[in-house]
């Protein structure tokens, strides 16, 4: 079972978001990222945890966006065994895009893919900084 627990938006400034965010919609600010792909800030309702990113490159925010794209980037789904998950994915059509970070032990850890028609997601069994199972 997976449980949408996650939405990542890229944002050009961090600061600002998490203000606006926090402010209308009574989100806290939960964690911060500064990660070799992007910087940021994590809020969240108590359930979902919102990630606010500024990518650094190009790659790291998708080509096909590039790091000055503003808007939805991904959103995650919290489940119990990401190698099954991973084999279901595959079978329904989706690709493995990456790893983060790159050990599977980390507490952060998220396997990307994107579905059929290029959307990137993540999966993970550890969860988001402010996300409930």
């Amino acid at each position: 079972m997976a449980k949408l627990r996650h939405v990542a938006l890229a944002v050009q400034d961090v600061e600002a978001s998490a203000k606006f965010y926090s402010e209308t919609f009574e989100m806290e600010i939960v964690g911060k990222t500064e990660s070799p792909i992007a910087s940021g800030l994590y809020l969240s309702d108590g359930t979902v945890c919102l990630a606010l990113l500024n990518y650094k490159t190009d790659e790291a925010a998708g080509l096909e966006r590039g790091k000055d794209y503003v808007g939805i980037h991904h959103f995650g789904f919290w489940c119990d065994d990401l190698d099954r998950q991973g084999a279901t994915i595959k079978d329904n059509g989706g690709e493995y895009f990456m790893d983060l970070p790159l050990e599977k032990d980390s507490l952060y850890y998220e396997a990307k893919y994107r579905d059929p028609d290029g959307v990137i997601f993540d999966i993970t069994q550890n969860g988001w900084v402010g996300a409930t199972k």
